[in-house]
């Protein structure tokens, strides 16, 4: 008897905290500011509704309708596209790893914050790369292994076993704990954010609109990414999730309830986001441009700066940190788990506990490399291509797969026979042409933005080995369909 998660209500709770994660803080706000401001909400809902919704339905209801993780999943339309999940729990497998030691460095600051003083107070930038990360001149001096961030990272992977050890059953009371704190967490810095001096002024950046950029392909194409990256798709999670659940689970409601609450917590991260660095433009006489950014060093260099400058800093600080952390563990543990799903799928005598522990050894181990000095380099290169290839290669796979194997209709009609929502015949024509081409598109803009030179300038090797991270998963799909024994 497979497991069940313990009500419809932790489902999404677990669907949730998967999508949402540190990109809702550092990447979805960002965005919106650079791409027309409350402009950028119009193309991001209309790629929520064309391609993320139903991209999740399409997830859930294969794992739901066949109670497989991905591999067994796509086995089972076609024994010959399991290569298929197994690219997607491979890619999920590569980013978690590295998203660990993001974590890692989370906890570092969280830990930090309990200090009179905060430590980074007097120069933000310098503490996180010479003190923190200790970073080296360049990729190819990979130095030694930073000890505290490996100490963190051991922290980290503790954290992700106890959540995944028991499976659905044990990350279901993490969820009680990790979906409600993050959402407070982020209320009590929103009203903080907004008392400031200049909150409205950055609010301001962040809502405005320009309607002038709705003509720019950039901004779709920026639209489109933004949802297929934030809703966890081609990870192979929400196909793992979904397998645990009841098979007349409601799949439509999940899908649409999980993109809303996605959607929702990153625009309201947005005003937390910018509230406070408006605040931080106005003190250190700066403008909003000249201080917002995206990635780590929104949410290591300019979020600290600007909490140093607040009144009861290190309470602010722990708050912010915590939710950080709150955040991304979810995230870190789906990811986990949707490999020990498909784990378990093969090999049913094997205890659950063993394999996660197996597994975040594993994990841990081969996330040294990002403990080194170099390792934010080598973070950059794995994120780049795993993220802009090799995610939206098992995107498009799985619509193939879906739409003109298996038959998007035949999905459509479980979809309806188990949701009170009924979807239209509109999904099979997004299955079968509309995403892929929507995904087709971005595939050939990033690889032509390849071609116009070494990514980040770094030197060719890394890129070489940035490729491979890529090629990893598709040619183990590849060799998987070729060597089909049936």
């Amino acid at each position: 008897m497979r497991e069940r998660w313990s009500s419809k209500t932790i489902f999404i709770f677990a669907a949730i905290g998967s999508a949402v994660g540190l990109g809702n803080i550092w990447r979805f706000p960002y965005m919106t500011y650079k791409y027309g401001g409350g402009a950028f909400i119009i193309p991001f809902l209309i790629a929520m509704v064309l391609l993320g919704i139903p991209l999740l339905i399409l997830e859930f209801a294969i794992g739901q309708k066949f109670q497989k993780g991905p591999v067994g999943a796509f086995k089972k339309i076609d024994s010959r596209l399991r290569g298929i999940g197994a690219g997607a729990v491979i890619s999920g497998f590569i980013i978690c790893v590295y998203y660990a030691v993001v974590m890692a460095w989370t906890l570092i600051y969280f830990v930090k914050s309990f200090s009179l003083k905060l430590p980074w107070a007097a120069n933000a930038e310098n503490y996180f790369f010479s003190n923190v990360l200790n970073l080296s001149d360049s990729i190819s001096s990979i130095g030694g292994i930073n000890w505290v961030v490996l100490i963190s990272l051991l922290g980290i992977w503790i954290a992700i076993y106890f959540c995944v050890r028991n499976g659905v059953q044990s990350i279901g009371k993490a969820l009680k704990l990790f979906i409600p704190l993050p959402l407070i967490l982020l209320v009590v810095l929103f009203f903080r954010g907004i008392t400031l001096p200049g909150a409205l002024t950055g609010i301001f950046y962040y809502i405005k609109p320009d309607f002038t950029v709705l003509f720019s392909s950039e901004l779709w194409i920026a639209a489109a990414s933004q949802v297929f990256f934030t809703l966890s798709l081609g990870f192979g999670v929400m196909t793992a999730y979904a397998s645990y659940n009841d098979p007349k689970q409601d799949i439509t409601k999940s899908s649409i309830i999980t993109g809303i609450a996605d959607g929702a917590i990153s625009l309201f991260a947005g005003f937390v986001v910018f509230s406070i660095i408006g605040y931080m433009a106005q003190a250190t006489s700066s403008t909003v441009a000249e201080v917002a950014t995206s990635g780590p060093g929104l949410a290591f260099v300019v979020f600290p700066q600007a909490l140093s400058l607040m009144p009861f800093a290190a309470v602010f600080s722990v708050l912010f940190f915590l939710t950080l952390f709150s955040l991304g563990i979810d995230s870190a543990f789906s990811l986990v788990e949707a490999v020990v799903t498909v784990i378990e799928d093969k090999t049913k005598k094997i205890k659950k506990e063993t394999i996660a522990l197996v597994v975040c050894a594993v994990m841990f181990c081969l996330g040294t490399i990002f403990a080194t000095d170099a390792g934010l380099y080598f973070l950059d290169i794995f994120d780049h291509f795993i993220t802009n290839f090799g995610l939206i290669l098992v995107g498009i796979f799985e619509c193939i797969a879906v739409g003109w194997i298996y038959g998007a209709e035949n999905i459509r009609s479980f979809v309806n026979s188990v949701s009170d929502w009924k979807i239209g015949k509109w999904w099979n024509v997004s299955i079968n042409y509309l995403i892929p081409i929507i995904l087709g598109t971005l595939l050939i803009v990033q690889f032509v933005n390849e071609l116009s030179g070494n990514y980040g300038g770094y030197p060719s090797w890394s890129i070489y080995l940035g490729w491979t991270v890529v090629l990893v998963p598709f040619v183990t799909g590849l060799v998987m369909v070729f060597n089909n024994k049936n």
